[in-house]
This record gives structure tokens, C-alpha cells and sequence, in this order.
């Protein structure tokens, strides 16, 4: 392989300590919320993002950033939230096992390594820098970027011109079956699923990240 893709959510990160991370957010609002009890805040927290992603048209890129101000505004939250959520997201989100080792281990050799992601763009930013990684990676395409989501094939075409390299010599490493791996097949890439189902578009399954470098 000429060039590695890492998805963020679900494989550089790991997405449970996401969920923490928010919990841990929106508990730390409730006391200035107008809810009832901190489930009620958390619900309403999970409702409406949900209702702001899913009203998204196809592949078209929807800023997560926007969902929570629609949340914080749901809540009844006023003032300024953002450092909050910055700072219970550093303290709270974890790397997959193997995946910094994996990343740290092909940024050694001759290979062009990517990231490949729906996130918001100062988010998967922020994510890489909060893992130490950001500088391992030759190029970084999110969504906010190109204006569309996975499995939308501007996406994979993008990042494949940064790092100048063909699909058949370019490996995508995901963990969703639709967005990642046959939206990554369908532009010519390999790929490598990491933690979902299988399925015909998968030519590698990852136990654990650190099997990259030999697939490599």
C-alpha cells in the first residue's frame, strides 16, 4: 500500500467515551438548564442532535457544532458553553486500543497517512491533537471540508488527491459497513473494517489496529 486512511470516530477514537464525554457535559449544564432532572437534560441533549442530523438531504454535510447550540438552546441554557465542552472532551475521550501504536508505527515508513472523516473540522482537529497524533498524518479530508459526508465518493476522491496516490494501492480503515468500507470499494479503494459487520466490500478485518502496519 502506498497510502493509509484512518477513519476518526469508531476507529482512532473510541466512540464510548464520546458518549461519556457528553454525559459528563450535559450534567455539568443541568444545574443551568430549565429541565426538570438531569435525564430529562440528557434526553433532550440526545433528541435533538438526532433530530438535527436526520434532517440532513443525502451526503450533505451538516455541522455537529450546530446541533449542540440547537441543543443548548433546547435546554434553556444561556452564556458561553463552549470551553466547558472543550475541556470535559480532552479530559474525557480515549484512543481505540492499538490505534496511536498503529499510527505511531506507519508513520515510520514510506507511506502516505490520512484521516478520512465526517467530524466538524475544529473537532477532528482538536481529537488528533488531543491523541498526539495530528502530526503523523501527510493529510487530513473531513466533511466540512469537501461539503459532503461517507460514503459520497468526493470524499474518498479528495483525500486520494492529496496524497497522489491510486485507489488499488490505497487502504481505507473503518468501523461502518455503508459509509466507510463500500463507500471507500466504490471509488476502487482496499479497505479494513475495524469493530462492525462484514459484508462483500470488505477485504480485511481488524481485531486489532496494530495489524495495520503488516497489511501495509
Amino acid at each position: 500500500m502506498d497510502a493509509v486512511f484512518f477513519d476518526i470516530g469508531g476507529v482512532l477514537l473510541d466512540s464510548a467515551t464520546v458518549r461519556q464525554a457528553h454525559e459528563r457535559f450535559v450534567s455539568d449544564l443541568y444545574a443551568r438548564s430549565e429541565v426538570d432532572d438531569p435525564e430529562s437534560a440528557l434526553e433532550t441533549w440526545r433528541t435533538e442532535l438526532g433530530a438535527h442530523f436526520r434532517e440532513r438531504e443525502g451526503t450533505e454535510f451538516r455541522s455537529a457544532r450546530a446541533g449542540y447550540e440547537r441543543a443548548i438552546d433546547a435546554l434553556g441554557v444561556d452564556g458561553e458553553w463552549e470551553s466547558t465542552f472543550e475541556r470535559v472532551l480532552a479530559e474525557t475521550i480515549e484512543p481505540n486500543p492499538g490505534a496511536v501504536e498503529a499510527v505511531e508505527t506507519l508513520a515510520g515508513h514510506e507511506v502516505h497517512l490520512g484521516v478520512i472523516s465526517d467530524v466538524d473540522a475544529e473537532e477532528g482537529r482538536r481529537i488528533l491533537d488531543t491523541f498526539d497524533v495530528r502530526e503523523a498524518f501527510d493529510s487530513v479530508t473531513i466533511s466540512e471540508e469537501v461539503g459532503w459526508t461517507k460514503p459520497d465518493p468526493a470524499m474518498f476522491e479528495t483525500a486520494l488527491g492529496k496524497s497522489e496516490t491510486v485507489p488499488e494501492r490505497s487502504l481505507m480503515v473503518g468501523d461502518r459497513y455503508r459509509h466507510d468500507i463500500e463507500g471507500a470499494k466504490a471509488v476502487g479503494l482496499r479497505t479494513a473494517i475495524y469493530g462492525a459487520e462484514d459484508g462483500p466490500a470488505v477485504d480485511h478485518r481488524l481485531a486489532d489496529l496494530r495489524e495495520i502496519p503488516a497489511l501495509v
